[in-house]
């Protein structure tokens, strides 16, 4: 075989096919220098070419390319209005179509859906010589828009119909091979087929006449051995992918193929191939839009939005080189302790950072041409100082490319007339991340690679001594894949493309050649991330049917042996550390762990609040609180109001202070008649017993010795024997209200702000205030008794702190399940 290594499969199939080629050139005198040879992708024509010179090391040789490289040397260029496959170009083409067609209040949401359908619709007009594109387009027109004739579905109607005008009146970067001058200057071509059907191919072969070849990439070759693994999970997954991946290479079999079926789960391999070293050549990537540079722009542009979060502003700051990270730190305090969600409240702060990030805001906020938006956008990243780590990077480049910031490709965008389209803040965001979203980074590959990721379909010819299939299951391989877009089976045989039926027998043929490389890892996951049960691929199940023999391979992750180094539970000490004053919630956290009482109290330790987020429970038991203090101090003031004219106002007033957003109080305002009818009704009940409001929201103070007590009581109520009752309101569900009471000597709550209190004779309860409109109370019968015996316990347990004793962390309990010191008393890695 002319030197070529008979142990590679791969060479032995390049020898058959280029020796066909060798005899074709001999015996049609044809000259190697006027002989294409075009190839299924392009990481086969360097395959192709080191074959050859092995084959004929002396004289000319054929070119190797593939149809989009040939077509790229003859540089035709897309026009303003041609499909150009560039998502920043085609969609803001693909709005002008939609503008033309009286759709122009929805060309910013379908301009997406036409350009994913154009560029499909393009695979098959590209096929065919332009003069044939009319005829072409007459044809699939009524196929097109069959079936769609429903009012419900004109969108979708109008979109099929412009994405084949679209694609019928562009011209293609393939143009000028269709040309008969081209193929007149060649003496021979020959058309290499590999799994995926080439419609483009099948016309060249059909113009170039008696000078067209094709010959098949696919052969009978043996098969490979075979490993299964089955993960629980896709971590596992990842995790056993990646260790067959390392056993391979440990037993010298290099290159390990990594087939990328699931692109999440191949970057989850990858990151763990990366952590051990291994020298990874990706040629599939990732959508740009994920990458660490894309996340730099778009945070820029969403703090520069007019209602932008506070937190979205602080994360673009943080993230800004030019501001210094002590005065955004500074800032964020204040913010966190204001509870500023909006960023317009923070305008307020006299802060140097605020006004000098509304400064930078106001350049890209005004409507302009997206040239401007371009070179606004680049001033700004160079004035914040983003603009050289992005030109460093090589996500960073690609970045700028695709939005036309860097110098060449401004220069080019000057040239068309998208440029001159005028833009909304939001509509330019919103082409930003489209072209992001549309575009893929392919990181730089090493010099030599110990992996490479690829599309199984893409082994073809190609040697790799093993091969590491993640993601065999049956939703991440099926056996006949879906056709892409929104095509119906009648509009893809109308415009020529592959049916499902095509798309099957190419996965078969993809995965028989796949199988023959010489050692094959299948995995596949018994679960997927929500817990829903996945079967294996039909593909795979096909396999065992077919080979009854193949068992579970052994766990490929080694196991390693670690000195065991037990972690003690904390038990510091802190005397001199503070503990005046104390509250309620203070002595609870002392209660439930004297740790927590240690971290959170007396070091002060507090987690940062967080800003922007949903409303929940917690806030509608604050609202709630707000309500109730406003109607019962009004109430007092003017008894005769209408009280549930009163109730409302105040619920209104307190929707307003909070800053409670319609939209996210929805849920709880919908419940609001029955909480109010429900505690209006109690109120009654309450009042005809003889009780009346006194106070709501008073703050107390008392003194035992040298401690100092403090609390918020959030209601005072006189009875009708005249002794005074603490009210606490609760929106828990009842029956934890009345385990709090169970136990007087377990209750804090109640016997603490009784403490707060000098009357000897006192009542306490919690009223509970339910959402579904009942409202009860939960009275503490001992609640004097527990006031006693709770300030005997402070003054006894303080005493010991100050004496020296520790405070372990207990580690016992629901508290530790959301408690905010877990990460520093290191619960989860103690021994014992």
């Amino acid at each position: 075989m002319d030197g070529i290594a008979p142990d590679h499969r791969s060479a032995v199939l390049w020898a058959r096919v280029l020796g066909h080629v060798r005899g074709l050139l001999s015996d049609r005198r044809a000259h190697a220098s006027r002989t294409v040879v075009l190839v299924p992708y392009a990481q086969l024509m360097p395959v192709a070419r080191r074959a050859w010179s092995l084959l004929q090391p002396d004289g000319f040789a054929p070119r190797f390319e593939t149809s989009m490289n040939w077509a790229a040397r003859l540089g035709q260029s897309p026009g303003p209005d041609d499909l150009a496959f560039d998502m920043g170009r085609d969609v803001l083409t693909a709005r002008g179509w939609l503008e033309r067609a009286g759709l122009a209040t929805r060309a910013g949401s379908l301009a997406g859906a036409l350009v994913e359908a154009a560029w499909q619709a393009a695979a098959a007009a590209a096929a065919r010589p332009p003069a044939e594109r009319a005829a072409w387009a007459a044809q699939a027109r009524q196929a097109v828009s069959s079936g769609l004739d429903s009012p419900v579905l004109a969108l979708e109607a109008a979109i099929a119909r412009i994405a084949l005008e679209w694609a019928a009146a562009s011209r293609y970067a393939t143009d000028p091979l269709l040309d008969s001058r081209v193929l007149a200057d060649l003496d021979l071509l020959v058309i290499c087929e590999g799994f995926q059907a080439d419609a483009l191919g099948g016309t060249l072969a059909a113009l170039a006449g008696d000078k067209a070849v094709r010959l098949s990439l696919d052969g009978p070759q043996s098969s490979g051995k075979l490993a299964l693994h089955q993960a629980a999970d896709p971590a596992q997954e990842a995790e056993l992918a990646a260790a067959s991946v390392l056993r391979h290479l440990e037993a010298g079999r290099a290159p390990v193929a990594l087939a990328a079926i699931d692109r999440v789960l191949t970057r989850r391999v990858r990151a763990l191939l990366d952590g051990r070293g291994v020298a990874v050549r990706d040629e599939t990537g990732w959508k740009l839009s994920t990458t660490r540079a894309a996340a730099h722009v778009m945070g820029l542009l969403r703090a520069c939005r007019h209602d932008a979060s506070t937190d979205v502003v602080l994360d673009w700051l943080k993230n800004a080189p030019a501001v210094p990270s002590g005065s955004t730190s500074a800032l964020e305090r204040r913010v966190r302790r204001a509870g500023l969600r909006d960023w317009s409240d923070a305008r307020g702060l006299a802060d140097d950072s605020v006004a000098l990030a509304d400064a930078w805001r106001a350049t890209l906020q005004a409507a302009r041409p997206l040239r401007q938006w371009q070179e606004a956008l680049r001033e700004l990243l160079e004035t914040t100082g983003h603009w050289d780590s992005l030109h460093a990077d090589a996500a960073g480049a690609q970045v700028l490319d695709v939005l036309a910031l860097s110098d060449a490709a401004q220069a080019e965008w000057l040239l068309l007339p998208h440029g001159s389209r005028r833009l909304t803040a939001t509509e330019f965001s919103t082409w930003v991340d489209d072209s992001l979203e549309g575009a893929s980074f392919v990181p730089p590959a090493p010099a030599i690679e110990d992996v490479v990721i690829l599309p199984f379909h893409q082994l073809l010819a190609r040697d790799f001594a093993a091969l590491v299939m993640p993601g065999c299951d049956e939703v991440r391989l099926p056996a006949a894949p879906e056709p892409p877009g929104a095509w119906t089976t009648a509009q893809r045989a109308a415009l020529g493309l592959p049916s499902r039926e095509d798309l099957a027998r190419e996965q078969q043929a993809g995965w028989r050649n796949a199988l023959r490389v010489p050692h094959v890892d299948l995995l596949w996951r018994a679960s997927d991330d929500s817990g829903e049960p996945v079967l294996p691929s039909p593909l795979v199940q096909a396999l065992r049917l077919q080979q009854p023999g193949l068992s579970p391979a052994p766990d490929p992750r080694a196991l390693r042996e670690l000195d065991a180094r037990p972690v003690a539970r904390p038990l510091p000490v802190a005397p001199s550390l503070p503990v005046d004053p104390l509250s309620a919630s203070a002595y609870e956290d002392l209660r439930r762990c004297p740790y927590r009482f240690f971290a959170l109290r007396q070091l002060g330790l507090q987690e940062a609040a967080e800003i922007d987020v949903e409303v929940d429970k917690r806030d509608f038991g604050n609202w709630l609180h707000l309500v109730l203090r406003d109607y019962h101090r009004a109430l007092q003031d003017e008894p005769g109001t209408d009280r549930l004219t009163l109730i409302d106002r105040c619920a209104a007033s307190a929707t307003s202070s909070a800053g409670l957003a319609d939209g996210e109080f929805l849920p709880f305002a919908a419940a609001w008649p029955q909480v109010r009818a429900g505690y209006l009704a109690w109120q009654d009940k309450h009042e005809a017993a003889g009780a009346g409001f006194e106070t709501a929201e008073t703050e107390h103070e008392i003194r035992l010795g040298d401690i100092r007590l403090v609390g918020r009581i959030d209601r005072i109520d006189r009875l009708a024997d005249g002794r005074r009752m603490v009210v606490d309101y609760k929106t828990e569900a009842l029956q934890a209200s009345r385990d709090r009471v169970k136990l007087p000597d377990e209750d804090t709550q109640l016997a603490f702000y009784a403490a707060l209190l000098e009357d000897d004779t006192l009542a306490a309860a919690y009223v509970n205030v339910g959402e579904r409109g009942e409202t009860h109370k939960v009275e503490q019968p001992a609640v004097v008794e527990a006031r006693d015996a709770l300030v005997a316990g402070i003054v006894h347990d303080l005493g010991r702190i100050a004496a020296g004793a520790s405070l372990p962390a207990l580690g016992e309990g629901r508290v530790c399940e959301f408690c905010a010191a877990r990460g520093l008393c290191r619960r989860d890695a103690w021994h014992g």
